[in-house]
């Protein structure tokens, strides 16, 4: 594989590394999806290499690398060193690296984002081997990097790919090393740029809440009540799009129907007698002049028969019909969707609009699975039709799939075609039912494909194998989503839009987060008939989405710190402004709210993580609910807690506490809430018509309460 006139140029190659020739495949040592065109795979000595059949993921966008980005000087050597990223299995590890060996992805990353940045200075310092960089070279490179006007997260990037180079060296000919010391003598990057970069995750903003109740609620809406009309009008659209000569010719097959003499009459009959029978017109179109003429097309479609039919004398039943001549090709049955007690559309669907509202579904679909399961934006792009089952004997709703993210083998290497997950997502029946919505509008075995029309054929000559959608087109199909409904909402004088939330444009990377702020802040709000997101919430923990592996627990683990901060504000506050406490727990309640304080004001977090393991700490243990606050201690709680006991996101059931437990404290505010709910009993009580057993039980609940607020008083009068 190595010539004379490379070890010519480059030197002693070093034992154990390959050395690529001009025609050496890009993608030597790297799996290959399955399908794969070997003749069509780049080769060294191409300036831009497709890494596309060695990515897995099918919502992944076309990937390749581009040399002509990087000075002619220093191109080829940048090449070698690429090569050596894709097809080399062992190198010293960068810092904060988990394999031995960098993904593909990551490595296109790599050079686009940092690589091509750093080589294009060494080009501008007169650099035209790597072994001419010197300490002091880089000492100079990094006060460049500190006047750039770029972002800190970049800075980071680039210094990376200089130590990634270093760190490269013991492959790559002496003529390519840097020099032999650490860059910047192993300093950590966050010192030399004096500032610690925070963690993409953390920079996701999540979707207000009016924004999201209202999108979630018309895309259950779409589900629910819009569903069986686009599936129908879809469905006999593809059929008479099958029946067109562009629907034949799509299909590889060019052959026109032939009907014998007399069968294409009765067929004729009946077609224009169920017009009549429905009050519709005949299918038209409008010419170039503006008259509207029959759209022979669809006719013919609908028939099944030629476009030259038209020119027959039994086509002049058509025409001698009667029947008006519409704007419109109607398709699907009659509309069936109720919207507020009326139809949600006036006619039936048309011809030309189906593939719209189709599309619309599903994304209310993808809305729907990503929001509700927790899942990721990958994740839930690459689902399979068939991933849904239903375990009878738990009734829990199933969801699998593939990963990517975390999918390692035993060395730590990502494993690229990913690996199902050992543990489903346990998911609510509405997410199952947006799931058998996707596998009857489609064919496709994957649940989002880039086109729902499988006719429409992806043209020759794209590098991007995967045949899911990309994030950026849900982004698109997110903000058509919205829009339809503004523009329904217009026409029809609603006023349950979906709100602009300011935070920039609607992606589904920032539902994980919305759901986490949900589950923490609004466990009864409803997102389905009498479905909670406290039940959700219930649902995820008990798959997939409950592992730490998910990454979902994290999330939630953030908002929860966050409102937890919020309530500890409030109470401490409170407490400084002589708040009574009584109840078992009151001191312990004291102790943590002044403990706490102390501990947590200002803290500053940048990883989610890092909000998991303070979650733990016992001084952050108390949760607010209605009339009481539960200080907790899971060793004599009395409800049933959610999750282990040695877990640090163990919460108590709020909504079940028990009135003898020790874990109980109650706040000045508690009180005011009893106080409600007495005087509420009170009237229940003094009704005469109550039934007996009610009267008595609420007697005994109002008694109760009562000695609850006179002991709350007692104790404040005592202080």
């Amino acid at each position: 594989m190595t010539t004379p006139a490379l070890l010519d140029v480059w030197g002693e190659i070093p034992e154990g590394t390959q050395w690529p020739g001009p025609d050496t495949l890009v993608l030597l040592n790297r799996d290959l999806r399955p399908g794969t065109d070997l003749s069509r795979l780049s080769r060294f000595r191409d300036d831009r290499w497709d890494l596309n059949p060695a990515i897995f993921e099918d919502h992944y966008p076309s990937t390749t690398l581009n040399f002509a980005l990087i000075p002619a000087e220093l191109r080829l050597a940048a090449k070698f060193y690429l090569w050596q990223l894709l097809n080399h299995t062992e190198c010293r590890r960068v810092r904060g690296a988990r394999g031995k060996r960098s993904a593909v992805v990551t490595i296109a990353r790599a050079y686009l984002n940092g690589l091509q940045f750093v080589l294009q200075w060494f080009a501008a310092q007169q650099v035209t081997q790597f072994c001419q960089v010197t300490q002091e070279l880089l000492d100079d490179y990094l006060v460049a990097l500190e006047d750039e006007e770029i972002p800190l997260d970049y800075r980071y990037r680039r210094l990376t790919e200089v130590r990634r180079l270093w760190a490269y060296r013991d492959v790559l000919p002496p003529v390519m090393r840097l020099p032999d010391a650490p860059p910047w003598a192993g300093e950590d990057t966050q010192d030399l740029l004096r500032g610690n970069r925070v963690g993409r995750e953390n920079r996701t903003r999540r979707i207000a809440e009016p924004t999201m109740q209202m999108l979630l609620l018309w895309a259950i809406r779409f589900i629910e009540d819009f569903a069986e009309d686009i599936l129908g009008a879809h469905a006999e659209r593809l059929r008479l799009h099958a029946n067109t000569t562009d629907g034949r010719r799509r299909a590889g097959t060019n052959k026109q129907p032939r009907h014998r003499p007399g069968e294409l009459r009765p067929k004729i009959i009946a077609y224009l007698e169920d017009l009549r029978e429905r009050g519709e017109a005949l299918p038209g179109t409008r010419t170039v002049t503006g008259e509207l003429v029959v759209s022979w097309r669809h006719v013919a479609a609908a028939l099944n028969c030629a476009d030259s039919a038209r020119h027959t004398a039994t086509a002049r039943l058509v025409t001698e019909s009667g029947l008006p001549v519409g704007e419109h090709v109607y398709v699907g049955p009659p509309v069936s969707g109720q919207w507020d007690g009326q139809p949600w559309r006036p006619d039936r669907i048309h011809y030309d609009e189906a593939p719209r509202l189709a599309r619309l579904l599903s994304t209310a679909c993808f809305i729907v699975i990503a929001y509700l399961s927790g899942a990721r934006v990958g994740e839930v792009l690459n689902l399979r039709r068939g991933c849904i089952t239903h375990d009878a004997d738990t009734g829990l709703w199933l969801m699998e799939g593939l990963y990517f993210k975390g999918a390692e083998d035993q060395d730590g290497n990502k494993i690229p075609e990913g690996q199902v997950r050992h543990d489903p997502w346990v998911v609510i029946e509405l997410v199952a039912r947006a799931v058998r919505v996707l596998e009857r509008l489609h064919p496709s075995p994957l649940l989002f494909p880039i086109r729902i029309e499988h006719y429409i054929k992806r043209p020759q000559g794209g590098k991007r194998l995967g045949e899911a959608r990309r994030d950026n087109e849900i982004t698109k199909d997110l903000a058509a989503f919205v829009a339809w409904v503004s523009t329904e909402c217009d026409r029809r004088g609603r006023t349950d839009r979906i709100p602009d939330d300011g935070r920039g444009r609607l992606k589904a990377s920032r539902f994980r987060r919305t759901l986490a702020w949900f589950i923490r802040r609004r466990p009864r709000g409803l997102i389905a008939a009498s479905i909670q997101y406290g039940h959700a919430h219930t649902r995820m923990l008990q798959g997939y989405a409950g592992t730490y592996e998910s990454g979902f627990p994290d999330e939630y683990a953030f908002e929860d710190w966050l409102y937890r901060l919020e309530c500890l504000a409030d109470d401490e506050q409170a407490l400084t402004a002589g708040e009574h406490i009584s109840g078992p727990a009151a001191d312990t309640y004291r102790h943590r709210v002044n403990a706490a304080s102390r501990e947590f004001a200002g803290r500053v977090l940048t990883k989610e993580r890092q909000a998991r393991d303070l979650l733990g700490n016992t001084l952050l243990q108390i949760y607010h609910g209605e009339g009481m606050t539960c200080v907790l201690n899971p060793t004599t709680a009395a409800c049933q807690l959610r999750g282990d006991a040695d877990d640090p996101l163990v919460t108590p059931d709020t909504d079940d506490c028990r009135p003898k437990c020790l874990n109980i404290a109650r706040t000045d505010r508690d009180i005011e809430y009893v106080r409600r709910r007495a005087a509420e009993l009170v009237e229940i009580v003094a009704d005469p018509l109550a039934p007996p057993i009610r009267h008595e039980r609420e007697r005994h609940e109002l008694d109760r309460l009562k000695s609850i607020i006179e002991a709350h008083e007692r104790g404040a009068e005592d202080r």
